[in-house]
Order: C-alpha cells, then sequence, then structure tokens
C-alpha cells in the first residue's frame, strides 16, 4: 500500500464516501491505525483506551493472535464457499452454537451483519407461524435495513425512510430510571410488561408471529430490564402461542458476564440473533432457532451468498475459543461489577451522574442537569466526551436520550486500564463542572 498521511485519508474519504458517514470529533477527527487488547492507537502515535469496542464488535480485543493465525490457515486452503455446498468450519460452528446456546436452541444460519441476523429471524418467524405481525420495544435498536429499521423503536433512524410494514407495532419498554409510563420499580409491578397482554387484547394477537426484544438496550443507552421483566413477558407470549426473538447481537458472547445475557433473566427464547463479538471483528452473524421453529424455512427460502463462508467460521471459531479458553464471560462478571463500583463511587463526587446500571461489561450512566428532575445532560455528556478523548479515552455515543453514556470495553480489558479510565472520567467529569 502506497504510504498516506492523515490529512489525506480525512480528504479522500470526506470527498468519496457518501455522506451518511459520520465521524466523531469533526473537527479533529482520529485515523486509527492499530489496535492491541483494549487499546487503539492513531497515526499521530497516540494511544487511547477502548470503553467502545466499536460498537461491542471486538470483545476479544484488537489483533487476537489466535484469531490471526486461524485466519491465515485457513485463508491458504480456500475462502469463500457458498452455501449449496458444505463445509467443514460452518458445520463446526452450527454444532458449537447448538452447544452454547440456551438448550432448546439448535438449528443455525449464517450471514454477515447483525441486520442480516434479524431479518432472517423474522423470515423464520413468518414461515414458522404463518403469521405476518411482530411486537418490539420503544427504544429498540435491531440494525439499519428495511424490517430491522421497522422494528427499531426511535424515530431518529425512521423518519424519510418508509413506508414500513403495517404489522409491526411498539410497547414501552424497561427504562426504569426513565419509566415511560411515569412508575416506580418494584411498586409498578412490572406494568411495562403486563401491558403486552393488554397490546395483545386490542391488537389481533392471532396476526403476531413474534414479540423482538434485546435482553438489554445496548444503542439506547445499555438499559438493564429488573430481574422478572422477560419472565412475565414470556409467559404472555405462550398464552398467546406467540414466538420470542432474543436480540443478542451487543449483549452475547460474554459482555454481560453470562455467554449469553438472556441467561440472566430465566428464560429460554424460539430464535436468537447475534452479531458483533461473534467474529471477534470479523463480520459474521448468525440466526438460531429451536428445532421446530429451526427447520421451518423450505430450500432456498433465504439465502446470503457470502454467509456460511469458511473464513468467517473460522473466525468465529477462533474468537468463541478465546472466549472460553481466556475465562472471559468470568472476566466480564468480575471486572464490570468492580466497574460499576467505581463509577458508583464517581456519584458521591459528582452530581453530574444520576444513574449508573449494568450487567457485566455493558454499562449505562446517566448523565443529568440534576438529580431530583433528571433533566438530560446533553451537553454535558457531549463535553464529557470530548474531555474524555482529551485524556486518552474512547466512549462511544450516548443513548436515545443524548445523556446516558454506554460504556462497553474489549472483555479484555484489564484492572490497571480500568482505573485509568475511571480517574480520566473523574477529570473529565470536573472539567465539564467547570472545576
Amino acid at each position: 500500500m502506497d504510504k498516506i498521511s492523515r490529512e489525506d485519508v480525512i480528504r479522500f474519504s470526506d470527498e468519496y464516501m457518501m455522506t451518511n458517514v459520520a465521524r466523531w470529533w469533526k473537527d479533529d477527527p482520529i485515523v486509527i491505525e492499530s489496535g492491541k487488547g483494549a487499546i487503539l492507537r492513531d497515526m499521530n502515535g497516540r494511544e487511547y483506551i477502548d470503553l467502545h469496542a466499536m460498537h461491542a464488535v471486538a470483545s476479544q480485543g484488537y489483533s487476537h493472535p489466535k484469531i490471526i493465525k486461524a485466519l491465515k490457515e485457513q485463508m491458504e486452503k480456500i475462502f469463500i464457499v457458498a452455501t449449496d455446498f458444505y463445509n467443514i468450519p460452518q458445520a463446526l460452528l452450527a454444532k458449537k452454537l447448538a452447544e452454547i446456546t440456551p438448550p432448546n436452541l439448535k438449528r443455525s444460519f449464517f450471514v454477515n451483519s447483525g441486520a442480516e441476523a434479524v431479518e432472517t429471524a423474522t423470515l423464520l418467524a413468518k414461515r414458522a407461524t404463518g403469521k405476518p405481525g411482530f411486537i418490539a420495544l420503544w427504544h429498540a435498536f435491531h440494525g439499519r435495513t428495511h424490517m430491522p429499521r421497522t422494528l427499531t423503536g426511535f424515530s431518529k433512524y425512521k423518519k424519510g425512510m418508509g413506508p414500513f410494514p403495517y404489522a409491526v407495532f411498539h410497547v414501552p419498554n424497561y427504562y426504569c430510571y426513565r419509566c415511560p409510563l411515569g412508575l416506580e420499580y418494584p411498586s409498578c409491578n412490572l406494568q411495562c410488561a403486563r401491558m403486552l397482554d393488554d397490546a395483545l387484547k386490542y391488537g389481533a394477537p392471532e396476526e403476531i408471529a413474534a414479540f423482538i426484544a434485546e435482553p438489554i438496550q445496548g444503542t439506547a443507552g445499555n438499559i438493564v430490564p429488573p430481574k422478572d421483566y422477560f419472565r412475565v413477558v414470556k409467559n404472555i407470549l405462550d398464552q398467546y402461542g406467540i414466538l420470542f426473538i432474543d436480540d443478542e447481537v451487543i449483549a452475547g458472547f460474554g459482555r454481560t458476564g453470562k455467554m449469553f445475557a438472556i441467561e440472566h433473566f430465566g428464560v429460554q427464547p424460539d430464535i436468537m440473533t447475534m452479531a458483533k463479538a461473534l467474529g471477534g471483528g470479523f463480520p459474521v452473524s448468525a440466526a438460531i432457532a429451536s428445532e421446530e421453529v429451526g427447520t421451518a424455512f423450505k430450500p432456498l427460502d433465504h439465502y446470503s451468498t457470502y454467509g456460511g463462508n469458511p473464513l468467517a467460521m473460522t473466525a468465529a471459531l477462533a474468537a468463541i475459543e478465546v472466549i472460553e479458553e481466556e475465562n472471559l464471560v468470568d472476566k466480564a462478571a468480575k471486572n464490570g461489577e468492580y466497574m460499576i463500583k467505581r463509577l458508583r463511587e464517581l456519584m458521591d463526587h459528582h452530581e453530574l451522574i444520576g444513574e449508573v446500571d449494568g450487567k457485566g461489561l455493558l454499562i449505562g450512566m446517566e448523565i443529568v442537569k440534576d438529580r431530583k428532575t433528571k433533566e438530560p445532560g446533553v451537553e454535558e455528556t457531549t463535553k464529557f466526551r470530548i474531555e474524555l478523548r482529551k485524556r486518552g479515552v474512547i466512549i462511544g455515543p450516548p443513548g436515545w436520550t443524548g445523556s446516558r453514556v454506554r460504556i462497553n470495553p474489549p472483555l479484555v480489558i484489564t484492572r490497571e486500564q480500568i482505573d485509568r479510565a475511571i480517574d480520566a472520567m473523574d477529570d473529565a467529569l470536573k472539567a465539564v463542572e467547570g472545576r
């Protein structure tokens, strides 16, 4: 590759890429050159502790040698085989997913992105039930292709993109800190979950194929549901014979201190979607379903030219091996507990923090103007991200309110790196507060 300057990278990208591409810190953008573990390095040689993990993709860390080695070895054999043919890594990965997902799940189909996995799941649900409709949650995010965008419960990514399928409707989500029903947990008796029954009674349940939800709403701000929320929901769905699609695209593969986040809540989905950490950074995704549901597709009902290719399958197998061999599920649980404790300690010194909540290393932190009114601190959150970047720490964009900080670092992050990041947050908050 020809030598290229940082300025050329920025200029070529801005001139030749479509305008839907948004860059962070546009006035002084970061041009990433390399990464190792939980550290990113830019073209100027500056290093950053990464609390974003590229939208929770890099759970195994950047440039993991086991994944690189596996990819190199597979590339020397063959790296594209369409699903019209059998291939060894695909067979091994399908078997592996059946072994590590909830026990009722067995049949997989492989595609390339989280949105494609959701497309697969919804098509399968329609085929399995013969019904056209879906229920999703307010604040949900399921992707940006047509059906996932329809299921997404946030107007910003839908306005001007319709028309959308008529057979999708949304119900209130489980956002206890900002309860959409104006109630408080636990005296609310989980009304957000129980409203699903009312919605179905008035919304033709015989037309609904599936209910889809993230076990923890990631893009909305890493929002954790009450512990019994999904038990109540699943009981209602079972009464009406409606499938449950568990979207683990962000939350899956150890991030929450369980291999899959739904394991925290004691229910089993009929279909599960997964992506991001599945490939350890390599683009691969899947939908897995129970035997009954997963055998509903007829040949060629659904297809992906690149889906299931041996290179992607090899990356996924290596990525799962890294999770298991390095005990990243347990590390995420312990380091997440530690990080949440440290973040809550910051609340004693910073009135800007309204709440800290999370599971494992999927953590949400509310920035507020006033703890009593809970008014979102949107401007303060923007300044906080800028000040953190100055101190060598990267966090992603906030959740839908513009004030819920999303913290989801690579699972390989060390305690020393966590402490450095927390100290940087302390300093950044002081700067925002003018201290």
